[in-house]
């Protein structure tokens, strides 16, 4: 029940966090793409922020099978940089190279600024709502 619990955190993460940042960045000109992309993208045709959810939910899984066991603020410290880096390097050196945008997105700043930015906020508040799950019984 817990690694559910973990899916959905890391999925509404993913909505709340992720995107808010996104938005943050957007809103005062620091990234050139908006939040919550509803453009239709394959296999499926959902929209990619639903997509981008979904491995959102699969990472929060894997974020929380490594912090679990941690207390306090090594909790914290370690949502905050497992989530910053693990989603970002996979980005950077396989998903980008595999759209075509170079490693890195082309090593631009901005894109390893706001990655960084996103994927640390996704991290606690995947962090942070896996609590909350874990303190209500939802099951």
């Amino acid at each position: 029940m817990i690694y559910l619990k973990a899916f959905i955190a890391g999925f509404v993460s993913t909505l709340v966090f992720h995107q808010g940042v996104l938005w943050l960045l957007y809103a005062v000109g620091f990234s050139p793409r908006a939040p919550w992309n509803m453009t239709p993208v394959p296999p499926l045709n959902i929209p990619a922020v639903i997509s981008l959810a979904f491995w959102g939910g699969l990472w929060g899984i894997l974020l929380w099978a490594l912090i679990g066991a941690s207390s306090g603020g090594t909790y914290w410290i370690m949502a905050l940089l497992i989530g910053a880096l693990g989603p970002s390097l996979v980005a950077w050196f396989v998903v980008m190279p595999m759209k075509g945008m170079g490693l890195a997105g082309g090593w631009d700043p901005k894109i390893i600024v706001s990655g960084l930015l996103l994927n640390g906020g996704w991290g606690l508040g995947t962090a942070l709502l896996i609590r909350l799950l874990t303190r209500v019984n939802v099951s």
